[in-house]
Parts: structure tokens; C-alpha cells; sequence
């Protein structure tokens, strides 16, 4: 069972400040303070390991596993659609009414809709499922939505294969307006067959429902929605398909914020693309994405700049779970965000983001799967970020991956004070960051790896091709450096730098150079006896190396050379092989020492010391995002 709790201090002061302005007030006052008390509740730091299966087991089932949408010819009715006014024929055509340019449906039945309509479909059949089959059907309204269920059990809405259909609805709506779509059912809703739905929501969303909504296949193209494009107030679900969402406002939304049951947004099946001016898919609890493909662009992309409104990629209040499929998602806010947690457990994610690429307030887990992030300010960013299994690649012009934010920390952390203590600040705050295995390569403006409180590794593959700037380093972390496995190269600036603690289990050599090499240079670092244990193409100038992995024994000496080769597959610069040949030697270092007079800190148990170098700064920077 999920326990949904705050997932943030500015999420528990907007709740605060929500209750100050309505907590005296009665009615619609209380019942609003009460939905934001519930919406408080549910965007929580949910367990990052989750599967998708457990946040959906957790969550309230779909309808469509009860829909059947087959039916014989015989039970047809058939409405033509003659511009302004209908005929229906066949059993059950007493059920349909015409008023002028209003064709009502009033029972249970399958009704096919051929023709033009320059007016409404409305079913008003209360508790009956009512399936629509739209066949080359053109509907369009000046006043009000296309098809409105108003009153039923459910509403399937079938394409007939081959068909091609369109809806359009009014330009506006009153603020008041119950019905304000294009495509809108007071039911469940589900779309369905083999043909193609075109909808333009000129006054507002162009398909919503009030309950769930379910896209099971067929092609279907919001050419516009003035705001948001699919929106299901319990959930949006899509098994198949191929959706093409242009909106004004969110691409793909659930909203329900008073059911910490409801509110999310399944993506199994198809291929859904979302062009948004808000966020591109919004669930107001869990986004869960299993298969299939899914990109959405928000807020004019990576490159737009911020905006008035919030434009992220994918965004849930609870847990994001990305565990198949192919995700790509490009917003000038955050790529992919969760109030909670994000567990990338198998999906092919690319991210590029005007901010983080990828965010969660509490914890943000790597299972497997590809992750690359193409653009961001800063790449990877948790309260507490774990690296199992897959591979992950970062381009950031801040900090790489930051393990900050969240309820919990420093006053640092919370963006006053030094990181470092003293006015304002505290030590190390309850962060962490932590590679388990797999791989993560990261090219940061910033510090490379970056966290308010501990960064381990015990294996997997750490490339960090860290900052030039001298105010920043390759590693940066205030409780401290853990290497117990695995292999870690992190190379940049020589102003800012952090070593592993002496008291780490794996062994480690820490050097800095007396210039930066240039980009494309090959350093390499051999034992005593000759033997080189790292080779590393720099992809930029870098003046410090530390390095790991369990060719490296604490104690003995090593020395570092540039101009070898370079040999075998890379990853991140750090090649599989490489030789000496007549490379120089330009500096010598004992693994587990930081060397004299050089950037480096750091003690036995306690935080590195962030010294910096006779040519960098004179003060520290801070340490928090």
C-alpha cells in the first residue's frame, strides 16, 4: 500500500495558505479546503521502487476491461446527417429525436452517424451505454459542444474503419458551463476502431470526460484545443492507438486531485504525440507508462525560456513509473517532474528541458532502461537519487545530477545560507546519491555530481566530465565521498574539488595538473610497474582526474601521463584500453592521498573539504541546487 504524504515545504506552504484563506469559510469554501487538504495528501514521496503494475494495482481500474464494443449489423440505427436536421431508421430508431439541428439519443443502442451536421448530437440515456459509430460523420457546432453525453452509463465512441470524421465545437463557453468540449461525456468514455477523428476544441478542451476516458485505437488529432486537449477527470488511459494532441493548455490530462485512487494517466499502447502551451501530459496523481510511444513538447521546448505557466513535459503529483516504450519529452520547464517519486525502470527516456530534465521531491530511482538527457540546466535532480541498471547520459550547463530539495536538510538547502555552515547554514543535509550499477556519463557546466549530503558508489560505470569553470567541481558532496566498487572517472576544473574519503573500501588516485590539458588530449594513469589502469579521452580541458575502480590499491603510487593511445569502445572518454607508447609523464600521486598543495579534501568519516586551488577562487560556492 502507497502512503501518499506532503512532497514538499512549498507544496505544505500553499496548502497552509489555502487553509488561512478558506478554513473560516463554509460551504463551497470548506469543500474547496477539504480538496486541497486531499490533493495535499496525495502528492506524497511514494516508494521510488514501485513497478507500474503496483502504482495501477493501487489505483482505480479502467473501464475498459468491461467495455464490448462489438456489435451486429442488425442492431444498428442509422441518423444521416443532412446539414441542419437528421433521419434515424431501423429498430431502436424511436430512441433518436430530431429538434432542428439537435439530434437526441435517449436509450441504449448502437447508433451510426453518417453525413454533415451543423448543429449537436446529445445523449441523454441516464445509466445506459450508448455506442456512437462515427461514419464519415462532420459535426459541428457554433453554440456549444459536438457530441455531448449528457446523461449515461457510458459512451463508446467507434470509428468506423476507413472512415474519416471531424468535430468542432463553439469558440467560447461560459465560465459556469457544464459541457465545454468539443467530444464531452458526463460518463465514461471510451474511442475506439479502425477509422480516423479529427476534433478542433475552439471554446475549451476538445475531449473530456467527467469520469474516466480510454483510447483504444484509431487515429485521433486534436488539431486545437484552446485549452486542454484529452482530459479525463478519473484517468486517461491509452492502450493503442495513434493520438496527435495540439493544445493551447495541457496536452493529456486527469485532474482528479480529490481521489488519491484517480487523477492518473496509463499509456500501455500506440503512439501518443503532444504539442502543448502548459504541460504536456498531467496527472494529477500517477503517469505510468508501460509501452508503446509517447513525446510531448510544452512550453514552446527546451529553448523557449520560461514561462507564466507551468510547461512540463510529464508531470504527476505522486510517483512518474517510465517502465517500457519510448518517451521523449522537450519543455522549457521541467522534462519529466513528480511531487513524489520517479522510478525509470525499462523505458527509452530523451529529455531536454529548460530546467530539470528529470525531478522528483523525494526519490528518483534508475532501473533500467536508456536515459538521455540532451539539454537541461540541470540534468538529474531528487532528495534522494539511486542508480541501479541502465544507462544514463547527461548534458547540463549547471549541476549534473543533484541530490537536493525535499521537506528535509539544511537551511542551504532551502536556498539561504552557505552550504558549507556558518550564517544561515548547517552541515550536510538528508540527501543522497547513490550508483548501484549500470552507467552514468554526465557532461555538466555545473558540478558534476552534486549532493547535500553523501554520494557512494559500489559499481556500474561514474564518467563525469565536469565543469571548466573554477567555481564548481567534477564532485561535490558535504557528507562526503563513499567508493566501495564500481569504476569512477570525474575530471574537470582544479578550483573547486573533491576527492573520495580516505576511509573509502576501494582504492583511488586524486591528481591535479599544473595547466588543463586541452580537449581531445589522452591521459592516462599506470601503476609503478608500467601498467595502465585508466585511459581517458578528455572530451574538454580538464586540469583534475580521480579515479577508481579495483585496479587502484590505496597506498601505492601512480603515476599520470598524456599523449598515449587510446584503444576499444568508450564510455564517456574513459576507453576500454589503452597504451603508454611515448606519452609523458606529468604528474605522479599516491592512490588514497590527496595530493600537496592541490584542490583536494576530504577526511576519514566526514565531508571533503571543498579547498580551493592557489589559481581558483578564494571562496567556497554553495554546494545546493
Amino acid at each position: 500500500m502507497r502512503i501518499r504524504q506532503k512532497a514538499s515545504a512549498a507544496f505544505a506552504a500553499a496548502l497552509l495558505a489555502a487553509t488561512a484563506l478558506t478554513g473560516c469559510s463554509t460551504g463551497a469554501g470548506s469543500a474547496a479546503t477539504t480538496a486541497s487538504a486531499s490533493a495535499a495528501a496525495s502528492a506524497a514521496t511514494a516508494d521510488a521502487a514501485q513497478s507500474a503494475a503496483e502504482v495501477l494495482a493501487a489505483d482505480t481500474a479502467d473501464h475498459s476491461g468491461g467495455t464490448d464494443v462489438s456489435y451486429e449489423e442488425s442492431e444498428i440505427v442509422e441518423v444521416a446527417l443532412t446539414g441542419g436536421s437528421a433521419s434515424a431508421t431501423g429498430t431502436g430508431a424511436d430512441a433518436v429525436t430530431v429538434d432542428g439541428a439537435t439530434v437526441k439519443v435517449t436509450a441504449a443502442g448502437v447508433y451510426r452517424l453518417s453525413g454533415t451536421l451543423e448543429g449537436q448530437v446529445v445523449v441523454d440515456a441516464p445509466d445506459a451505454a450508448v455506442t456512437l459509430v462515427l461514419d464519415g460523420a462532420d459535426i459541428s457546432s457554433s453554440s456549444t459542444a459536438a457530441i455531448a453525453a449528457t446523461e449515461a452509463g457510458e459512451l463508446v465512441v467507434v470509428l468506423a474503419d476507413g472512415s474519416e470524421n471531424t468535430l468542432s465545437d463553439a469558440s467560447s463557453y461560459a465560465e459556469d458551463a457544464e459541457v465545454n468540449a468539443a467530444l464531452f461525456s458526463a460518463a465514461d468514455l471510451t474511442v475506439t476502431g479502425g477509422g480516423a477523428l479529427t476534433v478542433h476544441g475552439n471554446g475549451n478542451d476538445a475531449i473530456a470526460s467527467k469520469d474516466g476516458l480510454v483510447v483504444r485505437s484509431g487515429t485521433v488529432t486534436v488539431a486545437g484545443a484552446a485549452d486542454d486537449g484529452i482530459r479525463g477527470k478519473d484517468y486517461v488511459v491509452v492502450s493503442g492507438g495513434t493520438l496527435t494532441v495540439t493544445a493551447g493548455g495541457d496536452g493529456v490530462k486527469a485532474d482528479d486531485t480529490e481521489d488519491a485512487a484517480a487523477g492518473y494517466v496509463s499509456v500501455s499502447g500506440g503512439a501518443v504525440t503532444v504539442t502543448a502551451g502548459g504541460d504536456g501530459v498531467d496527472a494529477a496523481t500517477d503517469l505510468v507508462v508501460t509501452g508503446g510511444t509517447l513525446t510531448a513538447v510544452s512550453g514552446g521546448g527546451s529553448g523557449a525560456g520560461d514561462g507564466e505557466t507551468s510547461a512540463k513535459g510529464l508531470k504527476a503529483g505522486v510517483i512518474v513509473v517510465l517502465e517500457g516504450g519510448t518517451v521523449g519529452a522537450d519543455s522549457s520547464d521541467d522534462a519529466v517532474h513528480s511531487n513524489g517519486a520517479v522510478h525509470l525502470n525499462g523505458a527509452d527516456l530523451t529529455a531536454a528541458s529548460g530546467d530539470d530534465a528529470v525531478h522528483a521531491e523525494g526519490a528518483l530511482v534508475v532501473d533500467g532502461g536508456t536515459v538521455e538527457v540532451t539539454r537541461s540546466a540541470e540534468g538529474l535532480e531528487g532528495a534522494h537519487i539511486t542508480v541501479n541498471s541502465g544507462d544514463v547520459t547527461v548534458v547540463a550547463s549547471d549541476d549534473g545530477v543533484n541530490a537536493a530539495g525535499g521537506t528535509t536538510g539544511s537551511t542551504a538547502e532551502q536556498g539561504s545560507g552557505d552550504a558549507w555552515g556558518g550564517p544561515g547554514g548547517e552541515a550536510a543535509g538528508d540527501h543522497s546519491l547513490t550508483v548501484t550499477g549500470g552507467t552514468l556519463v554526465v557532461d555538466s557546466g555545473g558540478d558534476g555530481l552534486d549532493s547535500n549530503g553523501t554520494v557512494a558508489v559500489s559499481g556500474g560505470t561514474v564518467v563525469v566530465n565536469g565543469p571548466a569553470g573554477a567555481g564548481n567541481g567534477a564532485l561535490d558532496a558535504d557528507g562526503g565521498v563513499q567508493v566501495s566498487g564500481g569504476v569512477l572517472l570525474a575530471a574537470g576544473s582544479a578550483g573547486m574539488v573533491v576527492a573520495p574519503d580516505s576511509g573509502s573500501a576501494q582504492g583511488w588516485v586524486a591528481v591535479t595538473l599544473d595547466t588543463a590539458v586541452a580537449a581531445g588530449t589522452t591521459v592516462q594513469i599506470a601503476d609503478s610497474g608500467g601498467t595502465v589502469v585508466a585511459t581517458y579521452v578528455a572530451p574538454k580541458a580538464v586540469q583534475s582526474v580521480v579515479f577508481s575502480s579495483a585496479g587502484v590499491t590505496a597506498g601505492q603510487e601512480y603515476t599520470v601521463h598524456t599523449g598515449g593511445t587510446a584503444a576499444g569502445t568508450d564510455i564517456g572518454g574513459l576507453a576500454a584500453s589503452g597504451e603508454l607508447g611515448s606519452a609523458t609523464e606529468v604528474a605522479t600521486a599516491t592512490a588514497g592521498e590527496a595530493p600537496a598543495g592541490g584542490g583536494f579534501g576530504g577526511g576519514p568519516g566526514g565531508r571533503p573539504e571543498r579547498v580551493p586551488s592557489q589559481d581558483g577562487p578564494s571562496a567556497q560556492d554553495d554546494a545546493s541546487a
